[in-house]
Parts: structure tokens; sequence; C-alpha cells
């Protein structure tokens, strides 16, 4: 089933753990997928994990100009969010 057919998810935090689940089961239910993360090289490991179509952006979230910066790529690549899961390290922990 794709119910998420069409619609746009942006997941900060998207190249481990919860984030890239989270991203791959979004992209199974059909949504356009754009990661974050700051690790260049486990994002390239997850676009590939996640399937074909997944953006990805090397950013840190807590830098707003790195916010600024993912909000210009995903309207120009993407268009309008419908799908936001945001991921945050706190004190070394995801909150």
């Amino acid at each position: 089933m794709n119910r998420l057919e069409g619609k746009v998810a942006v997941v900060t935090g998207g190249n481990s753990g919860i984030g890239l689940a989270t991203a791959k089961r979004l992209h199974e239910e059909g949504a356009r997928v754009l990661i974050t993360g700051r690790d260049q090289r486990t994002l390239d490991e997850a676009v590939k994990a996640i399937g074909s179509g997944t953006v990805a952006i090397h950013s840190d979230v807590s830098r707003l100009e790195d916010i600024d910066r993912l909000f210009s790529v995903v309207e120009s690549k993407l268009g309008k969010i419908d799908v936001l899961f945001a991921l945050l390290r706190l004190g070394g922990g995801a909150v």
C-alpha cells in the first residue's frame, strides 16, 4: 500500500538508527524522502539502503544556517514538506 504516494518526507538523522528505519518505512509507503545527517559516509550508505529517489543533505540541525539550507534544498528539489520526522541529539542521546 502506498499511503504516502506523492508526499514529501524529511527525516533528520535519517542516516542511522531510528531515523534510518523511519526513512525506509516512509519510502516503502510511497513518500519521496529527504534525509539529513552529519556524516557523509553514512548518508551515502543510507541512500543506498532506503532506495531510489532518496535525497541526502549533509547538515547539522543544531546550526541555523544548516536548517536554512535544508529548507532551500527541500523547496527547490521536492516542494513542500508533508511529513517531518525530527530527531534531536541532546547530551549524547536521541530525543
